[in-house]
């Protein structure tokens, strides 16, 4: 059988695809710093819905969204993995929760959640904005959810729990994202203080067809309830799927199965960045 031969670059010369990711990322980071200069920036929102009552919503997410230079709404997923590493990815973190919060403010019957990383706990301008915004508007923190993801709790955990500790004391909830999808010990899960599990979308998708996924996704939904936390399917997208979950004991579902993310859903009131139509997917 013949040997598929590994492609070496010359010496002295970078391997083409490494030149080519590296080119790529430069891209990104510059489109993304060139979005947060001139507030190119917005919140798509999607909710979360009550899984025995979908008609109605526990809360919705806000997901940030920049726009290009031809006004195209890029979503996270294509901008956070170069970013989200880099000093950048904090800057991103700040935007979200001012866009949160000030939504909050101008929509007082909403709950929000909104994403960041753990990179951030420490980060100053972080700090400045949240402090601002709850010395406006005291109701704001018992509205406010904050989602880290399993694999950013996990870079520093008692630097996490700490922080957690602190702003649990303000009145701010906490939600695992995506867990399941990295490596958490479970020992850490006593010690943090996380008021939300959100089941990554992982096991979600097409779990009404997977034995194996149903029972490690019963396994989750058994730890999250004993440590007293809502636990969230994320990414459901089939019918079938949503009555799997409420059948497993789910508090909550959030999918496109329910709703796309909305840039300007109809219980929006204030203004957010960005010039997307009314309604528009993001």
């Amino acid at each position: 059988m013949q040997q598929k031969r590994k492609i070496i670059a010359p010496a002295g010369l970078e391997n083409p695809l490494n030149v080519a990711v590296s080119s790529r990322d430069r891209s990104t980071l510059d489109m993304v710093a060139q979005a947060v200069k001139h507030q190119q920036t917005l919140l798509a929102f999607q909710p979360v819905v009550i899984a025995r009552d979908h008609q109605r919503v526990g809360f919705y997410e806000g997901l940030i969204r920049v726009m290009d230079e031809t006004g195209r709404v890029i979503p996270a997923k294509d901008f956070m993995p170069v970013v989200e590493r880099a000093e950048l990815g904090r800057e991103i973190d700040v935007v979200a929760l001012n866009m949160g919060l000030r939504t909050l403010h101008d929509n007082q019957g909403v709950r929000l959640s909104i994403n960041m990383s753990a990179r951030s706990i420490g980060y100053q301008r972080w700090f400045q904005v949240l402090n601002r915004w709850l010395k406006k508007d005291s109701t704001l923190a018992e509205r406010l959810i904050l989602e880290i993801t399993e694999s950013s709790a996990m870079d520093q955990p008692e630097l996490v729990i700490d922080f957690m500790a602190r702003l649990s004391r303000r009145g701010i909830s906490f939600a695992l994202d995506d867990f399941g999808s990295g490596y958490t010990a479970l020992r850490y899960l006593k010690d943090f203080l996380f008021d939300v599990l959100k089941i990554d979308s992982m096991y979600c998708h097409g779990i009404a067809d997977d034995p194996d996924t149903q029972v490690l996704t019963q396994a989750m939904i058994h730890i999250a309830q004993h440590f007293d936390m809502l636990v969230i399917a994320e990414g459901v997208e089939r019918q079938a799927d949503v009555e799997m979950l409420v059948a497993m004991g789910v508090d909550c579902i959030q999918g496109y199965y329910f709703a796309a993310p909305m840039i300007r859903p109809g219980w929006l009131l204030g203004k957010h960045g960005g010039n997307a139509q009314a309604g528009m997917r993001a």
